[in-house]
């Protein structure tokens, strides 16, 4: 036994009765299409009068015959329910009574009558709740077996797009580009970017056999009217009030749509099905149609319907008519923004039968020219931009032409793709000013080498250099002197204050101002990483070396004192013993030479004034001597004592403001290079007009 689903209540089909439309089945016009719907949508509806009357509902019993069901949606099974959620069979194709025929004269054959019994199996399985049983034509007058959701079957769902190759490069790339911007940039910056992934991701998980376009337009552009022609039926309103359209209206040429409706927020009362036929069938599968409000409504909500739908569906028709199509509203805030959508744009030119002679064509190039000011690249010559056409909806002119470029169009299965790549393209240009840049960003070697210099001036490590070195020949000396001359000099050290000795010590007014060439070293190695930095990224790396310059002068201060805190005795060259031997020799000389003419004086030595004279001439003159060569020769130990302990400082100086400073800022820069590689990977679209899956 073959059950059947009904699901009326999420779309409607043209022939249905609906509550309150005030038009009951059968009040048609004679081939049983609304008399505002031209006529070139074919006879797939001319039977659809009399389906409101075959319900069990209204007294009509089930017909038992096999015949097949109208060409608008209604079928039997071969239970005899109807297959069109329990209507009954029509009366007219009972055994006996001669069915209609379509335009062939051909006879449409009757299930059982050589099909193949697996058929009904191996058909399309519809699954979104839009259920319209139908038969396809095959060929004119005949029809492929129905196709009945049975209560076995497992419905197959759509295949949910795909985002491979380049997109899911720069998708991955924003995600990862959003995550680490995320402490540097304010949410406001990111929102957009967060919006398109988001976007992404649910158009992702949708079915990607299916492309939703939406038509929008002005007050009287005529949407409404090219939705009804491009439908084959009247499903949206039309008429002289304004605005006539207040709510979105779907329409689905195949099942499996009812996620990405429901994803618009149409709910099912406003959801239905084009007029079934085969041609507009296999031309258009796939496309789920939208009727919008119009976007410069009086009505706030309306405005806010369209902005919110035409920010989620996959391409947009454009409406405009002669007397609007020059609207500032519609190129200032649609066009002109969306110029980067053109591959999923349509605009139409309609009402093109209310102007005379070549007046149309004269209009369409001036809109063409408005669009190329806009920045909307035309597909033209085959180049990938927006289709630009001209047409009536009213008297049908180009209609065909639209419908084969929306056929071609929803055939690619690439609009989802193309639209997120523009708007991924859109959501990158937004962020180029907080993350490109034209400049060559980073801290170079001279810089460094500046801040380490300016803080080796802030602790004064030239000062301690000379000190160290005055130090080590104060000591040489000290060892290689006369020992009259240490007398003296011991008596001077009494009397004066110490000077050029280790440690060092700054004074208050001295601390004061290497403070103050602290702060300005830091300001300066902070501005010079900055320079050419977007903004945001700028203001971090100013903070990163604030933050690190806070305690950096007393920081300083005590690595200076354990840099120039002495930890034993300074070296000492090879000569140094020598010298302090041949200083005490002389020294000896001097006291034997006095000893002896002391002797020669009292009367105690024989007088001989030649060798005592000669022994003290020799002492007072070789010491001097001694101290002087040895003066010289510690001039090279004392200098290079003194540039080893400047060389201790500024390296600690240099390792102290590079821990603090310079690696707090290198991160920051080490983040804007990783932020804009990932922008760079953003920015990467592949070739132009080809699908990307």
């Amino acid at each position: 036994m073959t059950a059947v689903t009904d699901h009326t209540d999420q779309a409607d089909r043209p022939g249905d009765k609906r509550p309150g439309d005030g038009r009951p089945g059968e009040d048609r016009s004679e081939d049983g299409a609304p008399e505002n719907v031209p006529s070139a949508t074919g006879a797939a509806g001319a039977e659809g009068h009399d389906r409101a009357e075959d319900t069990p509902e209204n007294g009509r019993p089930d017909a038992a015959s096999s015949g097949a069901g109208s060409p608008d949606g209604a079928e039997e099974t071969e239970s005899g329910t109807s297959g069109d959620g329990g209507r009954a069979a029509r009366s007219d194709d009972a055994p006996g009574k001669e069915a209609p025929k379509e335009a062939s004269e051909v006879k449409p054959r009757a299930r059982g009558e050589g099909d193949d019994p697996a058929r009904a199996e191996d058909g399309p399985v519809w699954d979104d709740g839009l259920i319209a049983r139908r038969v396809t034509e095959t060929a004119p007058g005949r029809y492929q077996t129905p196709v009945v959701e049975t209560a076995t079957a497992v419905p197959a769902l759509p295949s949910p797009l795909a985002y491979d190759g380049p997109l899911r490069s720069r998708l991955d790339a924003l995600r990862e580009l959003v995550g680490l911007s995320r402490t540097r940039l304010d949410s406001r910056t990111l929102a957009e970017a967060g919006r398109v992934l988001d976007e992404a991701a649910a158009r992702r998980r949708l079915s990607g056999e299916h492309t939703v376009v939406a038509i929008a337009g002005a007050t009287g552009s005529g949407k409404s009217q090219l939705f009804n022609a491009l439908a084959g039926v009247a499903i949206s309103e039309t008429g002289v009030r304004r605005p006539t359209t207040s709510a979105p209206i779907a329409c689905s040429w195949s099942d499996g749509a009812a996620t990405l409706i429901d994803r618009l927020g149409i709910p099912g009362r406003l959801r239905r099905r084009p007029l079934q036929s085969a041609e507009a069938e296999a031309q258009l599968r796939g496309l789920v149609l939208v009727d919008l409000p119009d976007h410069d409504s009086a009505a706030v909500q309306h405005r806010e319907q369209v902005d919110r739908v035409l920010a989620l569906v996959d391409a947009v028709i454009w409406v405009v008519d002669p007397e609007k199509y020059a609207d500032a509203v519609l190129h200032e805030r649609y066009l002109r923004p969306l110029a980067g959508h053109a591959e999923v744009t349509f605009v139409v030119l309609n009402q093109v039968d209310r102007l005379p002679g070549e007046a149309a064509d004269q209009v369409l190039d001036d809109l063409r020219r408005l669009l190329d000011e806009d920045g909307i690249a035309l597909g033209e010559y085959g180049e990938p931009g927006a289709t630009v056409l001209s047409l009536s909806a009213l008297t049908g002119e180009g209609i065909p032409e639209l419908r084969e470029c929306l056929g071609q169009f929803v055939a690619e299965r690439g609009a989802a793709a193309r639209r997120i790549s523009a708007d991924l393209d859109a959501a990158a240009a937004r962020l180029r000013p907080v993350y490109a840049t034209g400049r060559r960003v980073g801290l170079s070697e001279e810089a460094r080498d500046e801040f380490a210099d300016r803080l080796a001036d802030a602790v004064g490590a030239v000062a301690t250099g000379e000190a160290a070195e005055r130090a080590w020949r104060r000591n040489a000396n000290r060892a290689c002197g006369t020992p009259w001359l240490r007398l003296w000099r011991w008596y001077q050290d009494r009397r004066e204050p110490q000077t050029g000795r280790l440690p060092v010590r700054t004074p208050a007014d001295e601390e004061a101002t290497a403070r103050q060439r602290v702060e300005q070293a830091v300001r300066t190695v902070a501005d010079r990483a900055a320079y050419g930095l977007p903004a945001p990224w700028a203001q971090a790396v100013r903070e990163a070396a604030v933050r690190g310059a806070q305690g950096l002068p007393e920081a300083l201060d005590d690595m200076a004192t354990r840099a120039t805190t002495p930890g034993g005795r300074p070296p000492r060259p090879g000569w140094w013993p020598v010298a302090v031997l041949a200083q005490a020799s002389m020294t000896i000389l001097q006291v034997i030479g006095g000893l002896w003419l002391m002797g020669q004086i009292v009367g105690v030595m024989s007088p001989n004034l030649g060798v005592p004279v000669l022994l003290m001439v020799a002492g007072i003159i070789g010491g001097p001597a001694v101290e002087w060569s040895s003066r010289m020769a510690a001039r090279g130990p004392a200098r290079r004592y003194g540039l080893e302990a400047e060389r201790r400082l500024r390296e600690a100086a240099s390792g102290c403001g590079r821990a603090r400073v310079l690696d707090p800022v290198a991160a920051e820069l080490l983040r804007y290079r990783e932020v804009r590689e990932q922008y760079g990977r953003v920015m990467g679209t592949a070739p132009a007009g080809a699908p990307v899956r």
